[in-house]
């Protein structure tokens, strides 16, 4: 059986050393932000799209499979001073290759603002970094050494986790969920939920096939490791986040041709972006979503229908998530002009339609400056 593990250390590693033209697919990097990058981190670099250009002032950013650290130092330039940035890998000479550079970079940025730290994607709670020192101090010789070990795991992602819960604003990652084992991948996606703030998001670049991809070509550890055999289905992709819980799930970019065929399935480079909800009560604070269109009709992912034109009533809750992120160009936020003074319970039902006059001298917000 083959070791998913194994492979794509093993060719990372030769990766982080000399560069390997086969892992890489053409991206269009912004060139004023590779400027400030050291050749040996923008040659060593192995991914499909550029997630940091969704980078914004101020924001805690996480990129699963940092590498070389290439979008970690170029995301740093955009969060600025007040932001933050941190690379979680699990290759050894992966981090060491970026964190070569720390010092220099912190120099150019004018702060130490990049952080490196090493762990498994699918397990943000416990840092292997650590489990190292532990294993140094406490070897494992007997079957109690190892339940000792368990429980001490169990106690770090308690009350020491590598990345604390709800702490990022965004979660990159360029090419590197395929790489993890089909069987982790729920858990993976569960704890970009986890340690993402309410409203926080999720910029992903990754490959996707056309097909699923057979058993015998997810059994080949060369493929595997190169981006191949690993590849999501392209709705499987979307469907893996939303059973997560994320909303506003949406593929903007997706190349037209694909980066490689094989056996007649295409695999392409895609970026999914994707919203964790807020934490609002889902009480009736007298808002109304009007959709814009240009279709007659959508429905969301918990079966609300917005029919173009019409004034819905939402709760709180929906309001901020229909009016913040992938769904903010595509409706009118209607304010009431009197906002209830106690908000007790949901008297109106969310989905159902909302008189005009409840909205009456209301704010009305498209999300475009208007002409007045």
């Amino acid at each position: 059986m083959m070791d998913v593990k194994d492979s794509v250390v093993e060719r990372y590693s030769e990766g982080a050393k000399e560069r390997e033209e086969s892992l890489c697919c053409p991206v269009d990097y912004d060139r004023e932000l590779l400027k400030m990058l050291p050749t040996e981190i923008i040659e060593r670099d192995y991914g499909c799209g550029d997630p940091s250009r969704y980078a914004k002032l101020g924001d805690t950013i996480l990129d699963l499979g940092s590498g070389g650290g290439k979008i970690c130092y170029m995301a740093a330039q955009l969060v600025g001073n007040d932001g933050y940035v941190i690379g979680v890998d699990m290759t050894d000479d992966m981090l060491a290759l970026a964190r070569s550079h720390q010092s220099e970079m912190a120099e150019k940025l004018g702060s130490d603002r990049v952080d490196f730290r090493k762990g498994h994607i699918q397990d943000l709670a416990l840092s292997l970094d650590k489990v190292s020192e532990y294993i140094v101090a406490n070897p494992l010789n007997t079957l109690e050494d190892l339940e000792v070990f368990e429980r001490w795991k169990c106690k770090e992602r308690r009350d020491n986790p590598m990345v604390n819960s709800g702490s990022v604003d965004l979660v990159v990652s360029n090419c590197v969920l395929n790489l993890v084992a089909e069987e982790d991948r729920s858990q993976m996606i569960s704890e970009i939920f986890r340690v993402l703030k309410p409203g926080g998001r999720v910029a992903i670049s990754d490959i996707v096939s056309d097909e699923y991809v057979p058993e015998h070509l997810r059994d080949d550890p060369y493929l595997w490791s190169g981006c191949i055999s690993g590849a999501f289905q392209e709705k499987q992709f979307a469907e893996a986040f939303l059973a997560a819980g994320f909303i506003g799930v949406e593929y903007d970019k997706w190349d037209g041709d694909p980066w490689q065929t094989v056996e007649e399935i295409e695999f392409r480079s895609v970026t999914l972006t994707a919203y964790k909800p807020a934490e609002i009560a889902a009480v009736d604070g007298g808002q109304a979503v009007i959709y814009k269109g240009p279709f007659n009709t959508v429905t969301d992912d918990y079966g609300r229908c917005y029919g173009r034109g019409d004034r819905i009533a939402v709760s709180e809750r929906f309001f901020e998530n229909l009016t913040n992120g992938a769904y903010k160009d595509h409706f009118i936020a209607v304010q009431p002009a009197q906002v209830p003074a106690e908000k007790i319970g949901f008297c109106k039902t969310s989905g159902t339609l909302r008189s005009a006059k409840e909205t009456k001298g209301g704010v009305h917000n498209s999300g475009d400056v208007g002409c007045c």
